[in-house]
């Protein structure tokens, strides 16, 4: 099983045996997720940057996920943890599909209904995931439920029920069975082979998440400080300069809290979890990664963008930069109608207004973090009187009752493998959204890599060096843009930047 799927990873470089190897042999953190080892001598797979000896070129097997590896037979080392690596980031059927399988979409083990959300029959589901990934849909999920149960056992003090119920096991038997036939040994031993584990505080689950280098972590905090919703997240910045994330977290019915910090030297984010989150963690974890762009592989973006001079420029002042994203596509696209024709400050103010006015009050222990956002289903059932009386025009009240009627109908609930066009196309039909809204949305929201909101002011100024002094009009930027793809949304954020 030498090698599969190689043929489409995120710098369309077709990996072989030999470049695998030179990856391996070098430590280099762009292939970090992007491709795993496993070791013929030892039975034990790794992370292309694991510290330990590399093995000659003739014990090593490369494959393209971490499913086809246990499917071969071995198993994950335990000092790399595979399970930590970051995911290979491509936008295709079938990388949308793992997407929602990493992220529990198949603990029930239905496939069938699986297979009907993304447009498939579970034949045709079962088909592209072995053409891509070399394994079926439930081979997997099961894949993905012991990693994080590994996760978990390494990480936390969870009791052993707690762990295989949020790792998406029906059962501890089932658990403790699956794991013994999969890695020859007992979950037990595992957490007496971890070191210490940082465990629960209190109230409070810490867990990490890994990323590749670089990571501008600063100015990522400076672009949501600026925009984040009163009463619901907060920017934390600290006497030594640092700065963390806290927020309130409603997920499938599930109410507690996040905090999230930067951990440079192990290229990882730490966050502290609310232990009410214990059962919602693999789809929270699958937010969070998305929210600050974990799988982002820069240097290769940074390859791409810096072909442009005006880009090469802000490159070099901020490496890493990623697109932040959002925690919920709702309260991200409620966010975006509130922008329209205003400014930052403005639609920020306009924003903590309507959570207080309509979210639900919930207790922290960050000052600052004291409501949920409102629910889709909150906004639609208000008046458009109601939502205009925080300080709207009623025009835009509107657009924001449409756009709470259109999420509860499942409109923000975009099908894997869906165009960035059909995406555009779609939102621009609720009343209220135009093309730079939709853009925005997809590109933080929806993670489309290539949304680019021409029609944004900023963007045009920040490109004036671009036309001898004169501000580019919306269709001379996108003509501009058009070398950017398919990273023009990193583009944006680094002609975003360069305004200061």
């Amino acid at each position: 099983m030498d090698t599969p799927h190689f043929n489409d990873v995120q710098d369309d470089a077709t990996l072989t045996h030999e470049s695998c190897y030179r990856a391996l042999a070098a430590k280099d953190t762009r292939f970090d997720g992007v491709f795993f080892t496993g070791v013929k001598t030892t039975g034990i797979y790794c992370r292309p940057v694991c510290s330990v000896k590399t093995p000659r070129a003739s014990s090593c097997v490369f494959f393209s996920t971490t499913a086809a590896a246990e499917a071969a037979g071995f198993r994950p080392c335990l000092r790399c943890r595979p399970e930590l690596a970051p995911y290979a980031l491509q936008q295709n059927l079938a990388y949308a599909v793992w997407q929602r399988i990493a992220a529990g979409a198949l603990n029930d083990g239905n496939a069938e209904r699986l297979a009907e959300e993304v447009g498939l029959s579970s034949r045709q589901l079962r088909r592209v995931l072995l053409q891509h990934f070399g394994v079926t849909p439930i081979e997997l999920a099961q894949t993905q439920r012991l990693l994080f149960a590994k996760k978990l056992l390494q990480e936390t003090r969870l009791p052993m029920s707690d762990v295989a119920y949020a790792a998406g096991f029906g059962s501890i038997r089932r658990f403790n069975a699956l794991f013994l036939t999969r890695y020859g040994m007992a979950p037990t031993s595992i957490r007496r082979a971890a070191e210490k584990a940082s465990g629960n505080d209190g109230d409070a689950i810490t867990l990490r998440l890994a990323y590749r280098p670089p990571f501008a972590w600063m100015e990522m905090l400076r672009y949501l400080s600026g925009r984040a919703i009163a009463g619901v997240e907060v920017v934390i910045e600290d006497g030594a300069g640092s700065m963390s994330y806290a927020r309130s977290v409603q997920i499938d019915g599930i109410n507690g809290w996040l905090h999230a910090k930067h951990l440079p030297e192990k290229n990882q984010l730490e966050l502290s979890l609310s232990t009410t989150l214990v059962q919602a963690l693999m789809p929270l974890l699958a937010r969070i990664r998305s929210q600050f762009d974990l799988d982002a592989n820069p240097q290769i973006i940074a390859a791409h963008l810096s072909t442009d001079s005006l880009l090469e420029q802000q490159i070099g002042k901020t490496p890493g930069l990623r697109v932040p994203g959002a925690f919920d596509v709702f309260e991200l696209a409620i966010r975006a109608v509130l922008g329209q024709q205003v400014s930052v400050a403005g639609a920020t103010t306009l924003s903590g207004r309507l959570a207080s006015k309509f979210g639900v009050a919930t207790t922290t222990p960050f000052i600052g973090v004291t409501h949920h956002f409102p629910t889709p289903e909150r906004l639609a059932a208000a008046s458009t009187a109601e939502i205009a009386a925080i300080g709207l025009p009623v025009a835009r009240a509107d657009a924001l009752r449409n756009l709470a009627q259109f999420a509860v109908q499942g409109g923000l609930k975009i099908k894997p493998g869906a165009s960035l066009q059909e995406v555009v196309t779609n939102l621009k039909s609720v009343r209220g959204i135009g093309e730079w809204t939709a853009q925005y949305i997809a590109m933080r929201a929806l993670r489309f890599t290539d949304a680019f909101p021409a029609g944004d002011l900023g963007l045009q100024k920040a490109a004036i060096e671009l036309d001898d002094g004169v501000r580019l009009t919306e269709k001379q930027l996108l003509s501009r843009a058009t070398n950017w793809s398919p990273w023009r949304g990193y583009a944006a954020l680094l002609l975003w930047h360069s305004l200061g």
